[in-house]
């Protein structure tokens, strides 16, 4: 395994982060595989529920697999988070669309920047990051290597002060949730 990478750079110019976080007791290998298997969101991601590779016209791609300078399209994005497709209302539910802006498969690492939309609108930076710690996660068990997956997203620019206002509450119940379900079925396919 590659060393431990740090925490991302975030930067400071933002006007609030959502973040999750998890202690995940498979290798961080079979949790990176997991993260990047955008078809298996339907099955254990209540926030996120799918994820396509685009080009800038957000026609899916033969390839899957990210890149740097590949675009991703997220949609549909729950809130609050469910796996029930049919129990979220229109106003429930929402896309994205990002640049994906870094792609470090060796140290397990992937971020993207919003696409589309003139920064000083705004602008979020998602990332999400793996790093193998020793952690006793009260199972019995005792202490032993696990990976910590870590995911945040900070947001900036005009209407990052309204999507504050209606959505960082939601938004933080729905990375927590992505968290929570990437444990669980990384811990089960394991």
């Amino acid at each position: 395994m590659a060393k431990p990478s740090s925490s991302p750079p975030l930067g400071q110019n933002y006007v609030f982060a959502a973040s999750g976080s998890s202690l995940i007791d498979a290798s961080p290998e079979k949790v990176w595989n997991v993260l990047l298997d955008f078809k298996s969101y339907k099955f254990w991601n209540p926030f996120v529920r799918n994820q396509t590779i685009t080009d800038s016209r957000k026609h899916a791609l033969p390839d899957q697999s990210p890149q740097m300078g590949s675009y991703i399209h997220i949609s549909p994005v729950h809130l609050p988070p469910t796996l029930d497709d049919t129990s979220v209302g229109m106003f429930n539910k929402s896309s994205a669309f990002c640049v994906i802006t870094a792609a470090d498969h060796g140290n397990f690492r992937i971020a993207w920047d919003t696409s589309g939309i003139p920064a000083w609108i705004l602008r979020t930076q998602r990332w999400q990051w793996l790093t193998e710690v020793e952690a006793d996660l009260e199972d019995g068990s005792g202490e032993r290597k696990v990976t910590k997956y870590e995911s945040v997203e900070t947001f900036s620019g005009l209407a990052a002060y309204l999507v504050k206002w209606l959505m960082e509450t939601k938004l933080n119940a729905g990375f927590q949730a992505q968290a929570d379900g990437l444990k669980r079925w990384a811990e089960l396919e394991t």
